[in-house]
């Protein structure tokens, strides 16, 4: 099994944003959204990742980072988005007059 862990980046009282990484380097991004009975996520993962580490990666937010903060909850819904990374932008940092992130030119 690939050396996956989570760094946390921010928890409010019914979220939390964790960084994926395997071997020191950044390979994708977990929000996790804790709405009774149901636990909703979004994996962002790197185009480098097999259908086998993403499976890992579900099975330790299941195990790892859900069961460990004991809620009761009746489901796990984990959405799965798999590409590369253009980056982080903050609103501040748009160019004025150009597109945003993302959009075309």
């Amino acid at each position: 099994m690939p050396g996956f862990y989570f760094q946390r980046e921010t928890r409010t009282p019914n979220s939390e944003c964790y960084t994926v990484i395997e071997e020191a380097s950044p390979v994708g991004r977990l929000d996790i959204h804790y709405a009774s009975p149901v636990v909703h996520a979004t994996l962002i993962v790197s185009e480098s990742l097999t259908q086998e580490g993403i499976q890992d990666i579900v099975e330790m937010i299941d195990e790892d980072l859900i069961d460990a903060v004991g809620i009761d909850r009746e489901e796990l819904i984990v959405h799965v988005h798999q590409g590369r990374d253009l980056g982080v932008f903050a609103h501040n940092e748009w160019p004025r007059g150009d597109a945003h992130p993302g959009e075309g030119a």
